[in-house]
């Protein structure tokens, strides 16, 4: 097991790791970050490279798993339980997260996790990815013929029925990001949250009161999360808004635009479809691990 560290190293492994999209999205967007200013001091490491990959971000404080993740992609799966085990690649002292989008991580992760004495919380949702046209049409603004191909509306600002208009968050905006959040409403989810709009786009409308009032996160990932509308201005089209920025800014950088749904919101789902995002049968897996003496 060894670290990757060379710029060119790193972009074989992006351009191996595309062929394998959408499974390997996590690790693909997190490498993405570290090649740019690796705000969150990720790691990459590799065994038999690039058969085997796992990357991890730094990890001092024991018991915050929003920081102390693993993003995990494997080819052959019939050695992950030994790379799973190995002290090198997984602190199991730790509370932490493994997310991937291959289920087939499940069982190796639970039995490596039952004979360190690890309780894991297994969190299955659905996954939704833009994909990108490889070649766009470019318009006079460069951002209409886009939006057309990817089944976006473009802004039509006479439909307007409140004061709205769009924002980047800004990290005192992270409190009001947390209280929604569905993995948040914690001390260190706050931190987390602030770190990564510190670092990463949030984008959100501003309502007439000068405040939030829906709004999307990038993560370390490069996945979109976070997202929530105040109930009393959802169904005006602030999520549509918000994607059109969204998509016009991951086509520029060529970062992959995905997220994952809870299984139970169909219409997200309905919706995120008439986005033109596309639903991935592998899914969106989160192991979450807890030593039992922190239980």
């Amino acid at each position: 097991m060894f670290v990757l560290h060379e710029p060119q190293k790193l972009q074989l492994l992006c351009e191996s790791l595309e062929k394998n999209i959408p499974e390997s999205l996590k690790v693909y967007g997190a490498i993405f970050n570290i090649q740019n200013k690796n705000p969150f001091n990720m790691d990459v490491l590799v065994d038999a490279w690039p058969d085997y990959l796992t990357q991890k971000e730094e990890m001092k404080d024991d018991l915050d798993h929003y920081t102390n993740t693993y993003h995990i992609f494997t080819k052959p799966p019939d050695k992950i339980q030994e790379v799973l085990a190995c002290p090198q690649v997984i602190n199991w002292e730790q509370t932490f997260q493994i997310q991937g989008f291959q289920e087939s991580l499940d069982e190796a992760i639970k039995k490596v996790a039952a004979s360190k004495s690890v309780q894991v919380d297994y969190t299955r949702t659905k996954l939704f990815r833009l994909e990108m046209p490889r070649k766009l049409k470019t318009s006079s603004d460069g951002k209409a013929d886009l939006m057309k191909q990817v089944n976006m509306p473009t802004e039509d600002k006479s439909q307007n029925k409140i004061n709205v208009r769009s924002i980047m968050l800004h990290p005192l905006h992270a409190g009001l990001v947390n209280e929604q959040w569905d993995f948040g409403k914690k001390e260190r989810s706050l931190k987390y949250i602030e770190r990564c709009l510190q670092n990463f786009p949030g984008l959100g409308i501003l309502g007439p009161e000068e405040l939030p009032v829906s709004w999307i996160v990038m993560e370390q990932s490069c996945e979109l999360g976070m997202d929530y509308t105040v109930p009393k201005y959802r169904g005006q089209g602030n999520m549509w808004k918000i994607g059109y920025y969204f998509v016009d800014y991951l086509s520029q950088k060529k970062i992959p635009l995905y997220l994952h749904v809870a299984e139970s919101k169909e219409k997200t789902h309905k919706l995120l479809r008439s986005f033109g995002l596309n639903l991935y049968p592998c899914g969106w897996h989160q192991w979450q691990c807890t030593p039992k003496k922190y239980c």
